[in-house]
């Protein structure tokens, strides 16, 4: 799978899970026995957040950031 396709799902899913997240707080609310649940839902948005960007783009990845090693080496 390549970057960009994988962050395009990972956002698809936060956006699907987000709404499903503010429903389940207001259910805890109520009912304390969801937050599990809830719980489970936002770790999977936060894990979907940090894929989205924890992987740059595969054109970033062609040129070394400036304040690289082997840039100051030079």
């Amino acid at each position: 799978m390549d970057s960009d396709y994988g962050k395009k799902l990972a956002q698809n899913l936060v956006e699907f899970l987000l709404s499903y997240e503010e429903e389940l707080i207001q259910l805890e609310r109520d009912l304390p026995a969801y937050a599990p649940l809830r719980r489970a839902v936002g770790i999977s948005i936060a894990e979907a957040c940090y894929f989205i960007s924890d992987h740059p783009s595969p054109q970033e990845d062609l040129v070394p950031p400036p304040n690289d090693e082997a840039n100051r080496a030079q």
